[in-house]
């Protein structure tokens, strides 16, 4: 296999490009470049890396199982090198600096924008929506500026600001029967089909063992990695959900009732920077915008102390 600094940049965007857009001559058009050079750029990148990229039929070409692994590092390359030109002319043009912000899912959706709205920000802002786990990685590469994720979270390498708590909720179709309630145990959820969110490791492992201990259990029949995808599968009426606070009352859905729950399952998050970097003005501003903007959205936040993340940790393991 020749070296990787013998590949060529224009080769892995022609790649990427051809991953993306599903033929070459799509392909092509995108980046502005003939047919033929596109393929001679792929074809060079084969012989480079050793092993075919396309399996081709005909006219039509399909990613190989080496293609598809090779993509994810490829495309954050390129992406890494985009911001590399962003920055340089930024720099050069004197500009401000990106707020740059990884979350997850659920806090880039349900609370991040609100925090935001509430600053007169100048600086242009970048929101990376990860899991919780490339959510703390990209902070502790300095990726993000700031970071704001769901607890457990290993805070060694990261300067923890503060956590949030706020308690879970039931999210049900509007039309079930249940509704017309103002608040619901878990007992009365018995039976019933559960659409779940996957991870054991987080709010579902919590919420599970609060279920055993009132000898509620319920028929699983959907398990997800996204608030929004359960509250789309509770409207169509597929079963009944324990959700994190922050979809369930940032991001309302019709057709979903919203009921909090008598049994108090904690939902914890926190907002996280890189540990020993000097942070810019904006991003301190929405440390504090972040906190408010939870306190006005969340029914019953707390605001806790970055000190307290043992005794969190603590609780969360012992729940």
């Amino acid at each position: 296999m020749t070296l990787l600094n013998d590949l060529d940049l224009r080769q892995l965007e022609a790649f990427s490009a051809v991953i993306a857009a599903g033929s070459v001559t799509a392909a092509a058009k995108a980046l502005n470049r003939s047919q033929p050079v596109v393929s001679r750029q792929i074809q060079e990148l084969e012989q480079s890396l050793g092993y075919p990229l396309f399996i081709r039929n005909g006219p039509r070409i399909h990613p190989s199982e080496q293609a598809l692994q090779l993509h994810q590092y490829v495309q954050k390359a390129l992406l890494s090198l985009q911001q590399i030109r962003l920055r340089a002319q930024e720099i050069a043009h004197q500009q401000h600096r990106p707020l740059s912000i990884a979350a997850t899912p659920a806090l880039a959706a349900g609370l991040l924008p609100q925090a935001l709205a509430a600053l007169n920000l100048q600086n242009k802002v970048q929101i990376i929506s990860e899991s919780a786990e490339q959510t703390a990685h990209a902070v502790i590469t300095a990726e993000a500026d700031l970071g704001l994720c769901s607890l457990p979270l290993e805070h060694h390498a990261v300067a923890l600001h503060w956590i949030g708590q706020s308690r879970c909720v039931v999210a049900l179709p509007q039309s079930d029967e249940l509704a017309a309630q103002t608040q619901l145990s878990l007992s009365q959820l018995a039976g019933r089909r559960l659409i779940a969110p996957w991870s054991p490791q987080r709010l579902r492992g919590r919420y599970d063992k609060a279920l055993k201990k009132v000898k509620a259990p319920l028929l699983e029949t959907i398990e997800t990695n996204s608030s929004a995808n359960i509250l789309g599968c509770v409207r169509a009426g597929l079963g009944v959900a324990i959700l994190e606070p922050v979809t369930a009352w940032g991001m309302p859905l019709e057709g979903v009732a919203i009921r909090p729950l008598e049994e108090e399952i904690p939902y914890y998050f926190g907002v996280i920077t890189p540990q020993g970097r000097q942070l810019s003005a904006a991003a301190l501003a929405l440390v504090e915008a972040l906190a408010n903007a939870a306190a006005d959205l969340l029914p019953g936040f707390m605001r806790l102390p970055a000190s307290d993340h043992p005794q969190v940790m603590r609780a969360i393991n012992q729940a």
